[in-house]
C-alpha cells in the first residue's frame, strides 16, 4: 500500500516535469522553422548577408519578434523541466531563454540591404541591448552544455555545441558582416536548436 501510494504521489510531479521539457522539444524546431521561412520569403532578405535577427525589421518585423520572444518563453519553461529532471544546468539554460526573450523584446538594428532601402551601420540602444542579451544567453548556454555533459548521453557533442555557439556568436561580430562569418552563425543556431530538442527527448524518456 505505501509503495503504490508513493507512485500515485509522483505521477503529478513527472507529468509537469515531462510537460516543460516537451516544450525544450518544440522550441528549436519553431525557431529555425518561421525564421527559415521568412529568411526565404521576405523582400531583399539574403541568408548569406543577413543574420536571421535583421527579420525584426520591416512591415513584418513583429513576426520575428514573436518567434524570439515565444521560442525564448518555451527554452524557460524546458530549463525549468531539466532542472527538475537532472537537478543542474537549468538556471544557464534558463538565462539562455531569456536572453532570447529579451533580443526579441529589444529589436535588433537594420542591415545593409535589409530592410530594402537600408543603408546599415546605425547602432541604437536596443539594438546594443539585443546584442548584449544575445552574448549574455550564448555564454550561459554553453555553461548548461558543460554543465549537462555528463547527463546527455553525448557529452562532447554537448560540449562542442556551447563552444559552436559562442564561437560562431564572435566571429559573426568580427566578421564585419561577411558572409562566412554569418553562415557559420547561423548553422551554430539550427544545432543549437537540434541538441535542445535531442536532450529535451533524452530527459523526457528518462523520467
Amino acid at each position: 500500500m505505501t509503495t503504490t501510494t508513493a507512485a500515485v504521489s509522483c505521477a503529478p510531479a513527472e507529468r509537469v516535469t515531462k510537460s516543460l521539457l516537451g516544450y525544450g522539444v518544440i522550441a528549436g524546431p519553431l525557431y529555425v522553422t518561421v525564421s527559415l521561412a521568412q529568411a526565404f520569403t521576405r523582400d531583399g532578405f539574403d541568408p548569406s548577408r543577413h543574420a536571421w535577427s535583421l527579420l525584426q525589421n520591416g512591415d513584418l518585423g513583429w513576426i520575428q519578434t514573436a518567434n524570439l520572444i515565444i521560442s525564448g518563453l518555451m527554452v524557460i519553461a524546458a530549463a525549468a523541466g531539466v532542472r527538475r529532471a537532472v537537478g543542474r544546468g537549468g538556471v544557464p539554460l534558463g538565462i539562455y531563454g531569456l536572453g532570447m526573450v529579451v533580443a526579441g523584446v529589444f529589436r535588433a538594428d537594420p542591415g545593409p540591404g535589409f530592410p530594402p532601402g537600408s543603408a546599415g551601420g546605425t547602432v541604437s540602444w536596443h539594438g546594443l541591448i539585443h546584442l548584449a542579451a544575445g552574448g549574455v544567453g550564448f555564454v550561459a548556454l554553453a555553461a548548461a552544455c558543460f554543465l549537462l555533459a555528463g547527463s546527455t548521453g553525448f557529452p562532447l557533442l554537448t560540449r562542442a555545441v556551447g563552444v559552436a555557439l559562442v564561437g560562431t556568436f564572435l566571429a559573426l561580430n568580427a566578421s564585419g558582416g561577411a558572409a562566412w562569418g554569418i553562415i557559420a552563425f547561423t548553422a551554430a543556431v539550427v544545432l543549437v536548436s537540434a541538441w535542445l530538442s535531442a536532450v529535451s527527448v533524452r530527459f523526457y524518456r528518462s523520467i
